[in-house]
Order: C-alpha cells, then structure tokens, then sequence
C-alpha cells in the first residue's frame, strides 16, 4: 500500500515538473514575440523619413562605386588633356628636327631657289634625320644654348633622286657625293649647319654656305681670328657629339654613330 501511494506521488511531480517546463517555454516565446514587434515599431519612422532614405543611398553610392567612377574621370582628363601627339613619318626611323630641337633655326636651301644649283630641289623645306643621330645634335643644341648660341641648319636627309640632280649639276666628288655611292645625306646622318648668337644671326665663317672654293676649307687659315674661332667652336661641337667634318665644307658634319642604308623617301608637306 505504501508503495504504490509513493508510486502516485512521484508520477505527480513529473507531471507537475514538465508543467512548469511547458510553462515557462510559452512565457518565454510570448516575451520574445513582443519585443520584436516593439524593436520593428521603433524602426518604422526612421524608414519612412525621405530623408534618412536619401542619405543612406548616398552613404550606399559613394562606398560602393568610388573607385569606377574615379577611373572613368581619369580616363576622360586623359583624352582631354593629353592628346597624342601625331606624325607624318616613320617615328621608328626618323625624326623631323623641330620635334626634338624647337628652337632650332631651320633654313632648308634645297626648299628655295639660294643655293648653288640656283632652282628649287623640294616640295617644302623640313629637316629629317635618323633618330640617333638627331638626338646627338640635341646635344650640339644643348651645350651651345649655355653659351648663348644656337644652330642653324641648311640641309639634313637629302632623298636619293635629288642627289643625281645635284651630280648633274657639279660632277665634281670633292664637293658633291656621287649618286651611285651615295652621301651620308641620303642616309639619314648628314647635317648641314652653322651657328647662330642670341639674336639668331649668324656667326662670321668666312664663306657662304656651299660656297665652292679654297676659302670654304677647314685647312685654309687665311681668315682672321674670330671667323676661326667661330669655325672652331662649331667643329669641337659637332666632334664631341660623334659628328664627322670634311675637309672642304665647313658646314658639313656626319654622324658615325650607326651604319644606315641610302633613302628614296620624300616627306610630306603639311602645308600643301
């Protein structure tokens, strides 16, 4: 009897233990319930205001898009502002003198009527050299600038064809390459030049420029002692920079820095 009445009790606990348990889950799920509705509550008004809308898709834009629109601006200053520069040559070969050397004095006689055939041998008057050697005149450019001169140039690459025509002219090898060899003028590595002072006038050298006699010859000495000077000053130039005289031009200099081939190329005029 006594067992069975304890039997009853202990079953009564259980029953009453698990109660409880069920109990205090359905409080638990009831508080929770109720707090998340008053948190969602809360939140509505701030969502609701256009404002706080605005700003946080301006918060959400600029975190998430800085960096591609960046790029797209830089690309547009680019195109705009740093056009790329255009030429009408082979910049693989050549380059034309007043892209290298701005402030050079260009006077192309071949482009005119003064010179010693006395008749116009190019379309227009540009000043093309292979690229070796005219960034070595860069330099003849540079060191006379620091002493308040310039050059002056009268021809650079002559094409092959005017060559003959300047052969035809005077067939004489001291003064005039033959075609058949060709002149390191056709190659690309020949300038004809002299210097110029700070006004752009220039210095005494004791003859015209391709003028045929004795007078004209590094080896004549009957000048006096400024045209020396002069024509010294430019053969010292033209020599520490790689370039090359020949007896019977003051004005001529070769570069020997590279081997190159002879050209029938003619440049474009721009002008025409």
């Amino acid at each position: 009897m006594s067992n069975q009445f304890s039997n009853e009790i202990v079953k009564m606990l259980k029953l009453l233990f698990y109660g409880m348990i069920v109990v205090v889950a359905i409080l638990a799920l009831m508080f929770l319930k109720n707090g998340v509705e008053l948190y969602a509550k809360d939140l509505v008004p701030i969502f609701n205001n256009t404002a706080t809308k605005d700003t946080l898709a301006n918060k959400i834009t600029k975190t998430e898009t800085p960096e591609i629109e960046q790029d797209e601006q830089n690309k547009q200053l680019s195109k705009s502002e740093t056009p790329l520069p255009q030429f009408d040559y082979d910049t693989s070969k050549w380059l034309d003198i007043l892209d290298v050397i701005p402030d050079a004095i260009v006077d192309i006689r071949y482009a005119t009527e003064n010179n010693f055939v006395g008749k116009q041998m190019y379309e227009c008057g540009r000043c093309f050299m292979r690229k070796e050697a005219l960034y070595q005149l860069a330099l003849v450019q540079d060191y006379l600038r620091g002493l308040g001169y310039g050059i002056k140039v009268f021809d650079c690459y002559r094409p092959r064809p005017i060559q003959q025509k300047l052969w035809d002219k005077v067939p004489n090898a001291s003064y005039v390459t033959p075609p058949w060899k060709g002149s390191e003028h056709n190659k690309g590595l020949a300038v004809d030049l002299s210097i110029v002072d700070a006004d752009n006038k220039e210095l005494e050298m004791g003859s015209a420029y391709d003028y045929f006699g004795k007078e004209a010859h590094h080896d004549y000495y009957g000048h006096n002692d400024t045209i020396l000077d002069n024509r010294t000053l430019l053969k010292t130039t033209m020599e520490t920079y790689g370039f090359h005289p020949i007896r019977t031009e003051w004005w001529h200099y070769s570069y020997r820095g590279i081997k190159s081939e002879i050209f029938d190329w003619v440049w474009e005029c721009p002008d025409q």
